[in-house]
């Protein structure tokens, strides 16, 4: 018999689905879920009755205590996503995910905790993607500034000589530079986990999932992803609003593979501690994404995606990954198509 499994945020997006495979599996799990409004609007339907259920806060010290007791393993997906309003969800974001983080650590280590802990990270903490320039290599451009973005100057140019740069895949040893409010708590995250670890023997895979997309993403809501933002103008018969030229590149995955990349690192014969990019290998601008799903959601011409040169703050021009080290040292490879999964992701019910 297996030991239980607790899955923080596991009637979430991304949790439900590592929940629902881990089950598929036969191992036991234990479903922690604030059911934060902002996500849901009560208990979802496809939560599985095989898994124990506890609806309470990670923030609370009770509830994570109640949470861990017994656990052999531990796969931390409750978090509050998104880039971030303003900064007035500052206190939100600082204590739903570095608060909750610490609550579960510490009831863990209360425990003597010896099994292995997955850490749902993203690749926001990168803050830009990898670049080159043609004469200087590659090279760190700054923060776009407000005035080339108001004047439709996305692409970030070489510190050194102001000429384009080509975008590179991203590897997991790229600096880190978190630029949101989301992106600084999730390296904190990152960061919290790893003192853990040090102090307790404990091993820590961080996942750092590029653009997750597929059934049960929420509605549209200032915290949803670009994917579920568009597919919710799709169904409103609304034309979905593409920010700046809609050539950002980025890296859209299933969430299936996803939950899969989870379990491998929660259930491998011997844990695989260290950071891992979660990602297809194939990038997509935003706009071939959009084009996707308006294709898969048969919209009409007044619904197409319109390209409106606006832009947010915060916001990076590309990123995308290289999923090599979690091949090689997780074993994982996405294996979801990128059409077949819009197509999909376009017949969903969208979750409230």
């Amino acid at each position: 018999m297996h030991g239980t499994i607790l899955v923080t945020g596991g009637a979430g997006f991304i949790g439900s689905h590592v929940v629902d495979l881990l089950l598929a599996e036969g191992r036991p799990v234990r479903v922690l879920d604030a059911l934060l409004p902002a996500a849901h609007d009560g208990r979802p339907d496809y939560i599985d009755p095989a898994a124990e259920w506890i609806h309470g806060d990670l923030r609370d010290p009770g509830v994570a205590e109640r949470a861990v007791r017994g656990m052999t393993a531990v796969c931390h997906q409750a978090a509050m996503v998104g880039m971030g309003v303003d900064l007035g969800d500052l206190p939100d974001y600082v204590g739903h995910n570095d608060l909750g983080t610490a609550q579960l650590l510490r009831a863990l280590a209360a425990r003597r905790f010896d099994g292995r802990l997955v850490l749902a990270s993203s690749m926001v903490v990168y803050g830009e993607g990898r670049y080159a320039c043609a004469e200087h290599g590659v090279v760190a451009p700054a923060p776009r500034a407000p005035e080339d973005l108001d004047a439709g100057r996305f692409d970030p140019s070489c510190p050194r000589c102001g000429r384009p740069l080509e975008p590179r895949t991203v590897a997991e040893d790229a600096p880190l530079e978190p630029r949101s409010v989301y992106a600084a708590t999730k390296l904190a995250q990152e960061h919290l986990c790893n003192v853990f670890s040090r102090a307790t023997g404990v091993p820590v895979t961080a996942l750092r999932y590029h653009n997750v997309y597929g059934p049960r993403m929420p509605r549209d809501t200032p915290y949803a992803g670009v994917a579920s933002i568009f597919r919710s103008a799709f169904a409103a018969g609304r034309a979905p609003r593409v920010f700046e030229d809609g050539g950002q590149l980025r890296d859209f995955v299933h969430v299936r593979d996803v939950a899969r990349a989870n379990v491998r690192a929660l259930t491998a014969p011997d844990p695989v501690p260290g950071a891992f990019n979660i990602a297809s290998g194939t990038p997509h601008t935003v706009l071939e994404m959009a084009l996707a799903l308006a294709e898969a959601c048969g919209a009409s011409a007044e619904a197409a995606p319109r390209v409106t040169g606006e832009w947010r703050p915060g916001d990076v021009r590309h990123i995308f990954a290289s999923p090599a080290l979690a091949a090689e040292r997780l074993g994982f490879r996405a294996q979801e198509d990128f059409a077949a999964g819009m197509a999909e992701l376009a017949a969903a019910p969208l979750r409230g």
